[in-house]
């Protein structure tokens, strides 16, 4: 389970408490699940802290196979997407690209992307992103449907929504991720991004749909992860909060999650990218996978 989740949920034969309810009793968890984990920058910089070994190769790959002289790319975060940010700059210097635009994702991707000489245009601009990177929490295989937006972030930084709306708005995508990331049945955390206002409601609503199946929590900023997210509940830069959307058994399809989601009052975005011409390069030790939507399942060997 991410850091962000605090701690599994075991699922349980009992009937649950409506969520109102669970709010007000203030569930208390033990130290080593409540404890509050310091998240690295949501930024292309966390590079420093990847098994680069693999994940340097998947990134030179993307860029080497999917960047042409002359693009707009989306510059995504995460621990691959920094890495491809810097061979993308070493491409620059050596001239065997040119005329690169970068769009990137956060404010640090701002700067490591200055730093590895790679012209910049805000998303603001829109301009027409002709390919995107960046990393993925988890990856539905057979659909390429993906999860982003596990990574923790302190109140008062951007949520996810930036990255995604460079992914949605690119021709094509490419997910960097590790091979135990693309599964067959996701479960864990799906973030999701809710108005301040009756948010209760909101939670209420999320957890009658998906009864039995997962738990809402209310992400913090600090202390102890919960239903309510404590005492200080974490308020992103645009002023929403995020529920934790927490599934224990196997979703089916995280297309249809997500447009269930999208179909509730208060919810302002989620974390799933479905619907893209997307791609899948999968870092392993001694290979890189190349996947798209026709040859997205791995035959079991």
């Amino acid at each position: 389970m991410e850091a962000v989740a605090g701690a599994r949920i075991p699922r349980s034969s009992h009937a649950r408490l409506p969520l109102c309810q669970r709010l007000r009793q203030r569930h208390a968890f033990p130290s080593s699940a409540g404890r509050r984990h310091r998240g690295r920058p949501v930024a292309c910089a966390s590079a420093a802290d990847a098994d680069v070994v693999h994940l340097f190769d998947a990134a030179k790959l993307t860029v080497d196979d999917f960047v042409k002289s002359g693009m707009v790319v989306g510059l995504g975060s995460g621990a691959a997407s920094g890495l491809a940010v810097q061979y993308l700059g070493t491409r620059l210097r050596r001239g065997s690209l040119t005329g690169i635009v970068g769009v990137p994702s956060s404010a640090i991707c701002v700067s490591e992307a200055e730093k590895a000489g790679i012209k910049i245009s805000s998303s603001e601009e829109r301009p027409q992103i002709d390919f995107a990177f960046t990393d993925a929490d988890v990856i539905e295989e057979g659909t390429l449907s993906a999860v982003i937006g596990r990574r923790k972030i302190e109140s008062g930084e951007p949520s996810f929504i930036q990255e995604k709306g460079i992914v949605k708005s690119a021709g094509k995508v490419a997910f960097i991720i590790d091979n135990d990331k693309y599964v067959n049945g996701v479960e864990g955390s799906i973030p999701v991004l809710i108005k301040s206002g009756n948010w209760i409601d909101t939670a209420e609503e999320i957890d009658d749909l998906f009864l039995g199946d997962a738990e809402v929590w209310r992400r913090p900023s600090i202390g102890t992860a919960g239903p309510s997210g404590g005492d200080f509940p974490l308020v992103t830069k645009e002023g929403y909060h995020i529920l934790d959307v927490i599934f224990t058994t196997p979703i089916q399809d995280l297309g249809k999650v997500a447009e269930d989601l999208e179909k509730i009052v208060g919810v302002v975005d989620h974390g799933i990218i479905y619907n893209t011409i997307s791609y899948a390069v999968i870092a392993s030790k001694g290979e890189v996978k190349v996947l798209d939507q026709k040859s997205s399942v791995i035959p079991n060997t």
